[in-house]
């Protein structure tokens, strides 16, 4: 360890990575690079929460199946969602032989259980891992804001929760390996308005990314790209803004998981996407696939997340966030 950033001294590789998506999700910028995706949302179930349960069960299945491997032979899975208790995670995983950990980092859980599964791996606790997290419009907009018959407009400055979800098969071997890992602070600058949460969760993004090139000898430079997941157009714009501040220029090199996801004007989803499965998905089909090709060789992933719950927001607190790094090099 040096200075809170993780140097994994045996490093983990992304074996697979499989992802799920909704129909809208198959409809944007990158549709036909996911995996699997279904036109009614519903994957067959009665229910959106089972859904979004099928849908993670779909994954891990394909994720699985890309590596060669069985249930069996994972130490353990680490898998979250957005909805509470992670119940969709819970009901997704009851048919697989795996030990399992429920993870809940809202949108920061993909890097948040990467992180954690290669830390575990390189302190030789665990050889391989699954990780995995998912979200769905229609079950998130019923727990977070209004059921769907209500019609509610939205906000210049709201995202659109993704209809996804992402696996990841962590182990020895793949062209891709996690590298270092930097664990966020919750941080909570009093915003409190449900339909901004790249305001909220910007501050999160700042405080981590400035962290890791305080703490170590890189520049922005130094990265073919830094991702962050998911800040959409309002966060983005605010993360880029106030590092420069702090002597920190991304902006060549920067992108969102909320950005690339949808196209903002054509599918009109205001300031972009966001969710659980929303850079899970977007890892999966398009950045993983670009290291594992040698098209991108260094990338920081830096996933962003707002800690509230509805409770919380109806007795009128405010948003904590957190942003969790790690950084993925190809081989």
């Amino acid at each position: 360890m040096e200075q809170g950033i993780i140097k994994l001294k045996r490093e983990p590789k992304i074996i697979s990575s499989y992802s799920v998506v909704g129909n809208k999700e198959h409809s944007g910028p990158l549709g036909e690079l996911f995996d699997e995706y279904c036109q009614d949302d519903k994957f067959g179930k009665d229910s959106w929460e089972k859904s979004e349960s099928e849908m993670q069960r779909r994954a891990l299945c394909g994720a699985i199946k890309k590596s060669g491997l069985i249930d069996t032979e994972l130490d353990v899975l680490l898998a979250g969602d957005l909805l509470n208790q992670c119940v969709g995670s819970n009901y997704s995983i009851t048919n697989f032989d795996i030990p399992y950990l429920g993870l809940y980092g809202a949108c920061s859980t993909c890097a948040e259980g990467l992180a954690i599964g290669a830390c575990l791996y390189s302190g030789g606790i665990i050889n391989s891992c699954g990780v995995m997290t998912s979200s769905h419009y229609c079950s998130s907009e019923r727990q977070f804001r209004f059921p769907l018959e209500y019609g509610g407009q939205r906000t210049p400055t709201a995202q659109w929760t993704a209809t996804g979800a992402g696996a990841f098969i962590l182990g020895d071997e793949g062209r891709i390996k996690i590298s270092e890992a930097l664990f966020g602070k919750a941080i909570d600058k009093g915003i409190s308005d449900v339909n901004n949460m790249g305001a909220a969760m910007a501050p999160a993004a700042i405080d981590t990314i400035k962290r890791y090139f305080l703490q170590s000898n890189h520049s922005p430079e130094d990265f073919d790209l830094i991702i962050t997941g998911d800040l959409g157009y309002e966060g983005s714009e605010i993360l880029k803004d106030l590092l420069l501040g702090y002597g920190v220029d991304i902006r060549k090199n920067h992108t969102d998981c909320g950005l690339m996801l949808f196209d903002r004007e054509r599918q009109d989803v205001h300031a972009g996407a966001s969710g659980c499965g929303c850079s899970a998905v977007v890892m999966s089909a398009d950045i993983i696939p670009n290291l594992e090709k040698g098209v991108l060789k260094d990338v920081l992933f830096i996933g962003t997340g707002a800690l509230m719950s509805p409770m919380s927001l109806y007795q009128g607190g405010t948003i904590p966030a957190v942003a969790h790094l790690v950084r993925l090099r190809s081989e």
